[in-house]
């Protein structure tokens, strides 16, 4: 079964490992590797890491050609916990039901609270080529499929409690934990800390790890209060009164409490591979305490996998619906091409930090990008470098969608915020470019050309928007000594023989060294530099208004040669 990698990074040591413990544990079977994903509210770029590490690791064992399923198990069973600003406070009497039976937020095309979250989520991990088997946990639970997992947990309950209790103790001892992402999602009921949901209970006699949600208010405001072993009865009461003794041989209108659920789906599903955030790793937390009950109890083990770092955001200057300003796959989809926001993640190793540009800095990204690409193409890139790339542009079900002719995406950017996305002008600057091999169609060029546009709609920052003259500024022409004029007429006159990016990069930087007496081909000097800086600067005033802005060779093109020799004067 083992097989040796073609890659040599993260991702090819990581499938070397799970395809050995595979071994171990289940010899000749399909390699299970999981994620799991809350949709009680929007699952951001840092959530993405829970699913793109396992589908990475289970992306290379399916390119050696053995078996393996990724498997996302969507918490939507869990309950609703509060309303979040933005959404009408009535919302409130939700609170306590299944996510699957609140109303999604007002607006809303979906009918529940998870529908209105996952679809999102869904359709970007389309778009990013990951495949998973998805798993319902509303599903699984309401039709019955963990029966004989709820009422092996009540039977051992006592051993469960004796488990969870040495952390009781600990903590006990050494002060709570500080609540943080997953850990402080699944905090208890309103009022109470994470541990009381997360275990079932303050431990003891009573102690119970399964909680009915109500057969009238639908909520799991319950408390059990008698269960039989034998005849599988369990009497429960809830805070609106209702009272209930209902078989749990036959009951599916609850869940195993957290602590409890994850380490029985880990021993029920055979998963060796899954991921975890930095919130699971504190003492007394679900990944920890779930180690000990998947072994002592339900007899399996615990995956194994890293522990992964945040993602971070540099930038959004607009934000549509996410959740305190934290954006989600689909908006970072929208500015950037699905093999670079895969790369992003295929190149760090899950414990390395790194950030998600949506400002400026995404056009550097590009540049990187880019260069990495043409590295690749000639065989010069780094083993590990070349193996995160083509782990960006293909899965081992094929390639992903690329850009036919991917220009630079600072290029476009500054085109479209030029012609403010006007596809005829856009076009004709773009056909300029290379007039050897000019750009026939704007399809050639997307979907980057798309990506950009909504980057320069949706992220550039207004005063960084360029707005060309629409007259020439006469008082500033009139003021030009003769040097300057005469580097504008050199320009102008050059225009016509130079109308390509790279004809039009030469003129800008060669105007200063011909009025200095040089050859085209000069080397800069501290003198020539500031020349042609002073150069840069007249243009860009007397084009734009101020001292700055986008290359001059594709602001020219995008102006257009008669309108720039009548803005200078010609």
């Amino acid at each position: 079964m083992a097989q040796t990698s073609q890659e040599t990074d993260w991702v090819s040591r990581l499938a070397d490992e799970v395809i050995a413990e595979a071994e171990r544990r289940a010899p000749g079977k399909p390699v299970v590797c999981a994620s799991g994903l809350s949709p009680s509210g929007p699952i951001h770029l840092g959530n993405l890491r829970e699913v793109m590490v396992p589908h990475l690791v289970a992306d290379e064992i399916k390119r050696r050609g053995i078996p393996c399923t990724h498997i996302l198990s969507w918490d939507d069973y869990d309950r609703f916990r509060k309303v979040p600003a933005g959404v009408d406070a009535s919302w409130s009497e939700h609170i306590g039901k299944p996510l699957t039976s609140v109303p999604a937020p007002p607006g809303s095309p979906h009918a529940t609270w998870a529908e209105h979250f996952k679809a999102p989520m869904t359709a970007a991990l389309a778009a990013l080529g990951i495949e998973v088997d998805a798993i319902s946990q509303t599903e699984k639970y309401t039709s019955g499929a963990y029966r004989d997992q709820i009422l092996f947990a009540m039977r051992e309950r006592r051993r469960i409690d004796a488990v969870l209790e040495r952390y009781r103790t600990k903590q006990a001892q050494q002060g709570p934990e500080p609540e943080t992402g997953d850990e402080a999602e699944r905090a208890a009921v309103e009022g109470s800390g994470a541990a009381a949901e997360d275990d079932g209970g303050e431990g003891g006699a009573g102690y119970y790890p399964y909680k009915p949600y109500c057969g009238v208010c639908e909520r799991d405001l319950t408390t059990v209060v008698a269960y039989d072993d034998e005849t599988t009865e369990l009497r429960y009461t809830c805070v609106c009164g209702h009272e209930e003794t209902v078989k749990l041989s036959e009951y599916d209108r609850g869940k195993l409490v957290w602590k409890v659920d994850w380490p029985m789906r880990w021993a029920y599903e055979g998963v060796v591979f899954e991921p975890s955030g930095v919130d699971h790793h504190s003492p007394g937390s679900s990944w920890v305490v779930g180690g000990q009950l998947v072994s002592e109890i339900f007899g399996g083990k615990r995956p194994i996998g890293p522990m992964y770092a945040f993602v971070g955001i540099t930038g959004m200057s607009k934000m549509s619906s996410s959740k305190g300003g934290v954006p989600i796959p689909a908006e970072a989809l929208e500015i950037m091409e699905a093999p670079v926001l895969r790369w992003l993640y295929a190149r760090r190793r899950p414990n390395q930090a790194f950030k998600v540009a949506f400002d400026g800095e995404l056009l550097r990204t590009y540049d990187e990008w880019d260069a990495l690409g043409r590295k690749v193409a000639d065989g010069s890139a780094q083993a590990g470098d070349a193996a995160a790339h083509s782990r960006a542009v293909r899965t081992a079900s094929g390639e992903l969608p690329l850009t036919p002719r991917p220009l630079p995406y600072r290029m476009l950017a500054s085109v479209l915020d030029i012609t403010t996305g006007d596809e005829e002008q856009t076009l004709r600057i773009l056909s300029d470019l290379d007039p050897q091999r000019p750009i026939r169609s704007l399809d050639e060029t997307r979907p980057r050309l798309d990506r950009a546009a909504d980057w320069v709609a949706t992220q550039m920052p207004q005063e960084q928007r360029t707005r060309v003259r629409e007259e020439p500024d006469t008082e500033a022409l009139a003021s030009l000594d003769e040097e300057r004029r005469q580097s504008l007429r050199l320009l102008m006159d050059g225009l016509g023989d130079h109308w390509s990016l790279d004809g039009l990069t030469s003129l800008v930087y060669g105007v200063p060294k011909m009025r200095a007496g040089l050859a085209l081909d000069a080397k800069p000097t501290p003198e020539l530099k500031a020349a042609q800086r002073d150069f840069f600067a007249l243009l860009y005033r007397l084009l734009v208004g101020r001292d700055t802005g986008p290359r001059l060779p594709t602001l020219l093109l995008a102006v257009g040669a008669d309108r720039v020799r009548k803005l200078l004067g010609g």
